[in-house]
């Protein structure tokens, strides 16, 4: 049986997807350059390519990497193949927007909780990240900071010395996340507590999120960041 959410010290947070819609800011400037272009795209089958694309061999980190991705799909889905495009879409991250729940949920949690980002974006586009949530995290890791991405256990390894140094352990956690692939299957394999904000419930597949091997029961299952944040309060409420 699950902890109550009372329990923990310190939340995990995957940002990319859980806390900011990263598929609706590829989809919309896909969009905005398939209107110049005098073309129109369908959105899902744009993630699905981008999804594809994001996970060849040779790709670099993210969110740098969508130039090179822009360049792979952008044949496929009739878009001008122009590097001034590819970075047009790498740096529409700077831009992207929060889940419309995400940053009012964040101050809630922080009131009670030290919350911890863990994204496999780069610093510099977690900076803008940061600034559409609030600032709300107690500590950040990056892929500049830990030297590689989820789903690598290393990742979560550098998460857990940061917390062994101020004298508690990965048992103090809950990690809140929406992607099966890189957050939940991985950090259950870890040993850890884990929630999952299911922000694709009212739709197929899994969109620009590669598709998990094997689908993991999470320990906390929400369809949102405010229905989470109100089970925290009742459940603190419950604690007094």
């Amino acid at each position: 049986m699950a902890r109550g959410l009372n329990e923990f010290k310190y939340m995990t947070f995957d940002v990319v997807g859980t806390l900011i819609d990263f598929e609706g800011g590829i989809t919309a400037c896909l969009a905005e350059i398939a209107a110049e272009a005098g073309v129109s795209i369908d959105g899902e089958e744009a993630l699905a390519l981008y999804r594809q694309a994001r996970y060849m061999p040779d790709a670099n980190l993210f969110p740098d990497d969508l130039a090179r991705v822009y360049m792979v799909i952008a044949p496929r889905l009739g878009l001008p193949a122009e590097e001034k495009y590819g970075a047009r879409l790498r740096d529409s991250a700077s831009g992207w927007q929060g889940f419309s729940d995400s940053r009012a949920a964040l101050a809630d949690l922080a009131k009670s909780h030290k919350l911890i980002a863990m994204t496999n974006a780069r610093r510099w586009a977690l900076d803008h990240f940061e600034r559409q949530l609030g600032s709300p995290f107690f500590v950040t890791f990056t892929a500049d900071d830990t030297g590689t991405e989820k789903p690598d256990p290393a990742f979560f390894h550098k998460v857990f010395d940061f917390v062994a140094s101020r004298g508690d352990s990965k048992g103090d956690i809950l990690h809140v996340a929406q992607s099966q692939y890189h957050d939940i299957g991985i950090s259950r394999a870890l040993g850890m507590t884990n929630c999952w904000i299911e922000r694709r419930h009212a739709q197929k597949g899994y969109g620009g999120t590669i598709k998990p091997k094997h689908f993991t029961v999470p320990d906390y299952h929400f369809t949102s960041m405010a229905d989470f944040a109100a089970a925290v309060r009742e459940s603190l409420k419950e604690r007094t």
